[in-house]
């Protein structure tokens, strides 16, 4: 038993034998867990400002507008620029953003219109952050390691939102809510060391692309006729538009239809990222992921969000929450997986770039919608349509995945666009 469980313990963990990759995961873990911070203090202080769904909506849709609009754009710097350097220059853009909350916090002059401002800006550098960093991944391991890699930082990504949100409640029930801002800016230190310390010889770095016209829609075009990164991206648009808005969802459950405060809506969202947890390490395990297996776990999702939705009391909520969060990760992570493995290294870049706009980007349509829904209908109205519509669009999306042609689930060639020598 003890060797069967130190050999799954290997298999499962065997990415952070690669030195680079185990810098990353470490200070992407600490940097992660501050970022939580700042997401729940911005929640906590929209709500003592204006105790308002709609404005929660709209806060969350500042934070990730830019990512709609110019997400696609950061893809193409992502295949055209060194990754390392893209990574160093937006880490420490992040670290300027968290010490401008700090100090407006800190001296009691915050307010809506300097929290608007401050999240765009925080979704600007995001826009370029996020595709730049997921196809990091890649470079960090061997080809055949890439799940697993991938596995393990979608792992760091949902771990950290146990510690965050957990953290987060400490500080805003103790000393106050300002104090997770300053604690954020403290943690981007670990990324950007890690960065620094990494070994570049070591890299697998892939071509980049030359600079030329056309690049933004030979990648449109690209994903569009392939038929797995299609049908997984409109299934991930559904989820990011009207499922993935707990940070919405869940602190309006916790005050209004559980009576709760700041510790209740934590442990919700604390709750939440242990299932997370368990998905990303149940990826990590995983040697293959396929596009029928993405359609099964949200469809899963939709039946856990269904009793989300009608759970009578705060412990079948956190029963609930659990298993959403788990296969929440299953979609998003294999997802990525899938993405990184299908798509053409040429396209990688721009290809996880629409996985960010579709899923992150989607967040300033669908935040105010479900902000709006809740508060007008009931907080279980949010989560309601998150679940049918997940439902759904899972349904959809498998009988379209089973019914492909291997012609049309693989496309054979890539853009023209792209010169040979740029294809790896």
């Amino acid at each position: 038993m003890r060797r069967r469980f130190l050999e799954a313990a290997a298999t499962t963990f065997r990415s952070l034998h690669t030195r680079n990759f185990r810098l990353f995961f470490v200070g992407q873990l600490i940097s992660q867990a501050g970022t939580w911070m700042q997401s729940i203090a911005i929640i906590w202080v929209v709500l003592r400002l204006t105790d308002d769904g709609v404005a929660l909506g709209l806060a969350t849709a500042a934070q990730f507008l830019p990512v709609l609009v110019l997400g696609a754009w950061g893809g193409v710097l992502s295949d055209r620029l060194d990754r390392h350097r893209i990574l160093l220059v937006t880490q420490s853009l992040y670290t300027m953003v968290a010490v401008a909350f700090t100090i407006l916090t800190f001296s009691d002059v915050i307010n809506m219109p300097l929290i608007y401002a401050l999240s765009t800006a925080f979704g600007l550098v995001t826009a370029i952050d996020n595709p730049t960093r997921r196809a990091f991944v890649v470079e960090m391991v061997s080809e055949e390691n890439v799940p697993n890699a991938v596995g393990l930082n979608s792992t760091l990504m949902t771990g950290s939102r146990v510690l965050g949100p957990a953290l987060a409640g400490v500080l805003i029930t103790t000393v106050g809510v300002a104090w997770c801002f300053a604690g954020n800016v403290l943690t981007y230190f670990a990324v950007l060391g890690a960065l620094l310390a990494m070994d570049r010889t070591a890299l697998r770095t892939p071509p980049r692309v030359p600079r030329a016209a056309g690049q933004l829609r030979a990648g449109l075009r690209y994903v569009w006729d392939t038929g797995v990164l299609r049908y997984t991206l409109v299934l991930l648009a559904v989820v990011g538009t009207l499922a993935f808005e707990f940070q919405v969802t869940l602190p309006l459950l916790a005050d209004r239809t559980f009576g709760g405060g700041a510790g209740t809506f934590t442990l919700l969202y604390s709750s939440l990222s242990v299932g997370a947890v368990a998905g990303g390490l149940v990826m990590a395990h995983r040697s293959s992921v396929d596009a029928p297996f993405l359609a099964r776990s949200a469809l899963w999702m939709a039946g856990f969000m269904a009793v989300l939705t009608l759970a009578p009391n705060i412990w079948v909520a956190l029963a609930a929450v659990i298993p959403i969060g788990l296969t929440s990760v299953l979609l998003v992570s294999g997802s990525n997986a899938l993405i990184q493995l299908e798509a053409d290294p040429s396209m990688r870049g721009r290809a996880l770039a629409l996985t960010t706009v579709v899923f992150l980007g989607s967040t300033p349509i669908g935040g105010p919608v479900v902000g709006a829904a809740a508060e007008h209908i009931g907080a279980r109205a949010g989560v309601g349509i998150g679940a049918v519509a997940t439902g759904v669009a899972a349904v959809w999306a498998l009988r379209k995945i089973l019914r492909m042609s291997p012609t049309e689930a693989h496309r054979a060639d890539t853009a023209s666009e792209v010169p040979a020598v740029a294809r790896g």
